[in-house]
């Protein structure tokens, strides 16, 4: 089936047009008030809505509602989050009044996709966070809201850089290729940035989690689905405005121990006169900001929000952090007799980077600490002017002044991001809606480096062929989306109902990218900024490189249908399915089927077991697929060859491969929920197959004219076990304390790969890059690291290695690792095998406390700093030593081994806030106002000796004398690697004002 759509999106759009004429019903108007029975205090934002509709409306701040509906309507639902919902027969009625009691949350309306579902109905491994239980602090990555909050759901920021991504795995590995995130999908956009979403315009995200909830997503939900929900506007009287300020001091919380200038040179390091702590002089406190005012009211059928963030974020590596500007505009109305629903959302972020140089850091451990910062320090002449008046340890590899690589060189880059969507929708009876959504985002980055003719460090200052470096990148990235769908609810008797959803989706995204470099310059009289209109003063045209990428128009077409239905308010099943194709697959091979099935009962209903409120037992299964990341796998690559004899030709590299498809996940889901008063748990097991991955292999030349092509291989299987719990401790008028625990396991393992076994994670120079860390095996756990076992020091210096077969001989050099005589063994595991998460919520009059301990065992990391720099080698006696209680005073060599690997299981309070709200007399213009002083990462509980032991999931490989690091390419196979760019871990105190007027 060809993938062209172009006539079916406009045919689709003149039916969705045609269908949102006006047609008026009787209408009559329904008022009232919704309030707490306990207290009768106004319930804020309760939402009312006409049962078997999507009419409704949500309370005012006084907990009044207004809402008009049709004569025939029936009944009328209460629901508030917290609350056990409630529903009303209309009848003759024109003014109710409710009082909701708090209950189990049992009836919380959760987002699901393309549509929403009570919680007691979902038969699928779903988790929603409301912003009262988001993470506090200065949040730079939304994300990172979600840390430690949700079982299954690891989000990892390592040392805490403000520019870097937050490694984000749900239930592990998905795929060894592309697209191993969550997709993300904001107020229904799919495939939204979340980059482009201020943490504080977000209400709500929803997870999820196994592959009956996500199948719905097809080919791009094998590695979970995150649903992100922003603040909305509410009908109230008058505009009323909320202001959010904070003010965050950060400081380096762990460094890597390191020799003193005085110890250095009893060890016999090279004297060059100067005492010099170089962390200290690349560190400082970072101090961020951040200010966001939202308006937000409503009027009549209409809502809206509108909100502006601003936040300057220092890192605490010096000349790293960003500035950015967001805003966002939420507004929804209903027209034609509340027939029509429009609802449009438009935001736009604006980033200044300082991306700074995190070699700083590393430099700044292993540089000589007797040298001075600058060369007119130096102990004996040196031309410091020919290095900007640094000093350098000129002739050795892999040695840079770390202060002078943060004040002469440059690493800035622009982000500006816009995203619209609107949905409209139509009320075809009060039972059918028809909707359509359309979307748009674009995506420009703009990053810039210079290194001057002065800069040892990639200026190369000290080349004869080369002096200095600039280097520009430009992105553009983009995606259209269309979607239209019907929706069909109805009551199926007293207890019973059915909600049938059915529709088209079309995505097209494109991508075009630019780089330049320019290098040997005259000297420094130019800014970088004016380096391309001078090129011509290029004396070597050799330092020129220049490419570009375009991407052609890449499609995703679908459609898809889901039905949910609720038999005797107990038993609920699920069944969806979605048939999609893309254009990144081969021709003869685009489509694929994503069917998905659940099935839940509160077992409880029949049981009748007392006190227990809640207890049901659900199962599901799914198929999801994942997409290649770079275009044209399934295509045919040849290169240009030029003949001796001045011919010209072409030479295929890469077969083509038509039959090339989707990556593919089946996982079966068993889930537990229960609830008895104010204790609660949620069980869920899981187990899930991923095959047929999308690697370059090997293949025959005699068939394919070339040994590479593209095919799909592989398998992985994953069974792992995750555990909700939670107890209301106290529960009086006057103090509410919470606690809520969250445990995840999961074991990965390759079943099948297209080689029985490799190794990976190449430890690196100097010295060392023969050494390969991690090795993966046909059906063998993820993440083993791989190497000989140390027993001791020999009488030389070297070290002793067990001999781990008896043999009677020790093989333990990297070129026997996979002999299967050599003392080689696992040394540990890069992936955990508990993560946890506790959260304790306490509130006492207008005082609240919340914290949450945070933490991981059973992994593992290799501590580079140490394999490198702690040996005590004669000939690197003008780089420090790393000096931690683990280190063997005489081992002169250095070889890898167990030494390095080490235990990082940790524990550790990860955030603690403490706020006092303010109250104001009724009328006032200050309607609330709450006072906050958070902490973040305020102790940790760990044997590692490095500088963060939180788990490394994804390796980069090694970069060394300066070479720059391709965060571009993770490798998933190789967790556990803590590499000598890392950037260092940070703890933060933040005071925090929340005003509303």
């Amino acid at each position: 089936m060809k993938l062209n759509i172009n006539s079916m999106t406009r045919g689709g759009l003149l039916v969705l047009a045609l269908l949102l004429c006006n047609f008026t019903f009787a209408q009559r108007t329904i008022t009232g008030t919704v309030t707490d029975a306990e207290t009768g205090e106004p319930l804020i934002g309760a939402n009312i809505l006409v049962v078997g509709s999507s009419t409704g409306t949500i309370t005012d701040f006084d907990g009044a509602y207004s809402l008009n509906v049709s004569e025939n309507a029936k009944e009328l639902e209460f629901s508030y989050t917290g609350y056990s919902s409630q529903r009303v027969e209309i009848g003759s009625q024109t003014k109710i009044d409710v009082t909701l009691s708090a209950g189990q949350q049992l009836e919380e309306v959760v987002v699901v996709g393309y549509g929403s579902q009570k919680e007691k109905e979902i038969t699928s491994a779903v988790t929603s966070v409301s912003a009262e239980d988001f993470n506090q602090g200065p949040i730079t990555d939304p994300s990172q809201l979600l840390q430690g909050k949700v079982a299954g759901l690891q989000v990892y920021n390592r040392g805490g850089d403000p520019n870097g991504q937050s490694v984000i795995r749900l239930r592990g590995i998905s795929t060894v290729g592309a697209n191993t995130e969550p997709l993300v999908v904001v107020d229904g956009i799919i495939g939204a940035s979340l980059d482009n979403v201020d943490p504080n315009d977000i209400e709500n995200v929803t997870v999820l989690k196994d592959g009956s909830a996500a199948a719905i997503y097809g080919s791009r939900g094998s590695s979970g689905v995150i649903l992100v929900t922003t603040r909305s506007g509410s009908q109230s009287k008058g505009v009323e405005f909320s202001y959010n300020g904070q003010t965050a001091a950060s400081t380096a919380f762990n460094s890597v121990p390191v020799m003193s200038p005085d110890e250095f040179v009893a060890a016999g390091g090279t004297d060059l006169g100067s005492q010099t702590d170089w962390i200290d002089e690349v560190t400082r406190v970072g101090i961020s900001n951040v200010h966001s005012l939202s308006a937000s009211g409503g009027s009549g059928n209409t809502t809206y929000r509108v909100s502006g963030n601003y936040r300057n974020v220092d890192g605490i590596l010096k000349n790293s952090g960003f500035e950015q500007f967001n805003g966002r505009v939420n507004l929804s109305t209903k027209a034609f007799n509340e027939k029509v629903s429009i609802d449009f959302n438009s935001s736009f972020t604006n980033r200044n980077s300082d991306f700074g140089f995190n070699e700083a850091l590393r430099y700044g451990v292993l540089y000589n600490p007797t040298a001075p910062v600058l060369g007119a320090n130096a102990p004996f002449p040196f031309a410091s002017e020919q290095y900007g008046g640094f000093f350098e340890t000129l002739g050795l590899f892999d040695s840079f002044n770390p202060v002078s690589i943060i004040e002469q060189n440059r690493n800035q880059g622009q982000r500006t991001e816009v995203t619209y969507g609107a949905r409209v929708g139509y009320d075809i009876t009060p039972n059918l809606e028809i909707a359509g959504r359309v979307a748009n985002q674009k995506t420009t980055v703009a990053n810039e480096e210079y290194y001057p003719t002065t800069s040892l460090f990639r200026g190369n200052a000290t080349s004869p062929t080369r002096k200095g470096l600039a280097e520009f990148y430009d992105e553009i990235t983009s995606f259209q989306l269309f979607e239209g769908y019907l929706t069909y609810v109805a009551d199926v008797g007293s207890r019973s109902n059915l909600r049938v959803t059915g529709g088209y989706s079309y995505q097209q995204n494109n991508f075009e990218s630019k780089f330049l470099s320019l290098g040997d310059f005259p000297d420094n009289t130019l800014d970088f900024g004016n380096l391309i209109q001078t090129s011509q003063d290029l004396q070597n045209a050799g330092f020129i490189q220049a490419n570009s990428a375009v991407s052609p128009d890449e499609k995703i077409i679908a459609f898809f249908a889901r039905a949910n239905m609720t038999i005797d308010d107990a038993i609920f099943l699920n069944a969806s399915v979605r048939r999609e194709g893309s254009t990144k697959l081969g021709a003869d091979n685009r489509w694929g089927i994503f069917p998905a099935l659940g099935v839940g009962v509160d077992v409880n209903r029949y049981l009748d077991i007392n006190n227990v409120d809640l207890l049901k037992v659900r199962v599901g299964y799914g198929v999801t697929g994942a997409l290649p990341g770079p275009n044209g796998l399934s295509q045919p690559i040849r290169q240009v060859v030029n003949g001796d004899d001045g011919s010209v030709s072409t030479e295929l590299i890469r077969a083509a491969n038509p039959e090339l498809k989707w990556e593919e996940k089946g996982e079966l889901n068993l889930g537990v929920e229960f609830t008895m008063g104010r204790f609660n748990a949620t069980l869920d097991l899981y187990d899930r197959n991923i095959q047929d991955f999308i690697l370059e292999r090997t293949v025959d030349v005699a068939v394919f004219g070339t040994d590479r092509r593209f095919e799909n291989a592989g398998l992985l299987t994953t069974q792992g076990a995750e555990l909700t719990l939670g107890y209301d401790v106290v529960r009086k008028d006057n103090m509410i304390w919470n606690t809520g625990l969250i445990l995840s396991t999961y074991k990965t393992t390759l079943e099948e790969y297209v080689v029985p076994e490799e190794q990976r994670a190449n430890l690196g120079a100097p010295g060392q890059n023969g050494t390969n860390m991690v090795v993966i095996r046909e059906g063998q756990e993820i993440g083993q690291i791989w190497g000989p076992v140390f027993e001791g020091v020999g009488e030389d210096g070297s070290p002793i290695l067990q001999d781990i077969n008896g043999d009677g001989q020790v093989i333990g050099d990297q070129g026997n690792a996979l002999n299967p005589d050599a003392d080689f063994t696992t040394l540990g595991n890069g992936i955990p095998d508990l993560e946890f998460g506790w959260t304790n919520q306490l509130s006492f009059g207008d005082w609240s406390v919340n914290a949450f301990f945070r933490g991981a065992l059973g992994h593992s990391l290799v501590n580079t700093f140490r394999a490198f720099y702690e040996p005590r080698i004669s000939s690197q006696t003008s780089y420090n030593f790393v000096n931690t209680e683990l280190a063997e005073p005489g081992l002169t060599s250095a070889q890898f081994s167990s030494l390095y690997v080490e235990e990082a299981d940790f524990f550790k309070l990860d955030n603690l806030t403490i706020s006092r709200r303010f109250s104001f007399e009724k009328g006032s213009a200050i309607r609330g106002l709450t006072v906050s002083l958070t902490g973040q990462n305020l102790f940790v509980l760990t044997n590692y000796t490095g500088t963060d032991p939180e788990p490394s999931l994804v390796d980069y490989g090694s970069s060394d004398n300066g070479g720059e690091v391709d965060f571009s390419n993770p490798d998933v196979l190789s967790p556990g690697i803590d590499r000598r760019y890392s950037y260092f871990a940070s703890r933060t105190f933040t005071l925090g004002v929340n005003l509303n007027f």
